[in-house]
């Protein structure tokens, strides 16, 4: 049995906003002042950014690798949000946030393509 894509659409919405709040933390960081300290948080929003537009793509082609790639996906976005906590920057703040709501959604969808398969 596969997912339909209104099944995946919430996770599909979680990934979307997270990879706009990692690309605004991205573009947001490279403006401080202190670019060296705030090196591995650019990096990892680029990652998070990156992976969470792959895994809306994986979920609208309905990919057979899906459940290992949201799986991927959580993993990514709960690492950013532990390197993004480390700053008290809004745009940090605010991409914990939605790097912890797509890490959750993403997981739900690897668990239940998982059941399936």
């Amino acid at each position: 049995m596969v997912m339909t894509q209104i099944q995946y659409q919430d996770c599909i919405d979680s990934c979307l906003k997270c990879m706009n709040a990692c690309n605004v933390s991205y573009v947001s960081s490279l403006k401080e002042y202190d670019l060296a300290e705030l090196r591995e948080c650019i990096r990892m929003d680029r990652e998070c950014a990156d992976i969470c537009a792959y895994a809306i793509q994986a979920m609208i082609r309905q990919s057979p690798f899906v459940a290992d790639i949201c799986r991927l996906c959580a993993e990514i976005c709960e690492a950013t949000a532990r390197v993004s906590g480390r700053y008290k920057l809004t745009h940090c703040q605010e991409c914990i946030n939605a790097c912890l709501k797509c890490a959750d959604a993403c997981r739900q969808i690897s668990k239940a393509v998982a059941v399936l398969a």
